[in-house]
């Protein structure tokens, strides 16, 4: 599949609008290795090759076991994750899939319980932020960056 455009270098006012974005997201105060499930957790419903590429990488630099990202997909039968983190998954998910019941009661009434409500408007955020950079990749193309070895497997 070939890369369609450079969107970054065509429109670098919307791509530094969402880097600023980004980095209120990162100065939030939310757990990093937490945003990196929730990146990675958009990315793998969203399907963008070149986001689960990077969140994964970053994920394990932040320490994150390649067991538990292989579980994100299934997390509901993991006992792996935190209440905290399933709260952010399971919201991550209602956001993600919007169309498919909205979000839910129980699934805020849940996220509440783990969250503040500056944390679950910032956790909003983040799953904004990662599902629209899941479709800017996605409807562009962008690359993922795999190494040789991994491209080979």
């Amino acid at each position: 599949m070939k890369e369609r455009l450079d969107p970054n270098s065509i429109a670098p006012e919307g791509y530094k609008a969402m880097r600023a974005f980004q980095a209120y997201i990162e100065k939030s105060g939310l757990e990093r290795s937490l945003m990196e499930l929730v990146k990675i957790r958009a990315s793998q419903i969203n399907g963008c090759a070149f986001c689960l590429v990077m969140h994964t990488s970053d994920a394990r630099k932040l320490g994150e076991s390649d067991e538990r990202m292989h579980l994100l997909n299934a997390w509901e039968e993991a006992p792996v994750f935190s209440p905290r983190e399933r709260a952010a998954l399971a919201w991550t998910e209602a956001l993600t899939l919007i169309t498919e019941g909205h979000v839910p009661d129980a699934v805020y009434e849940e996220a509440r319980k783990h969250f503040s409500e500056k944390e679950l408007v910032d956790l909003t955020y983040a799953v904004m932020a990662i599902n629209a950079w899941n479709r800017i990749a996605i409807a562009f193309r962008k690359q993922p960056m795999v190494s040789h070895r991994s491209a080979a497997a």
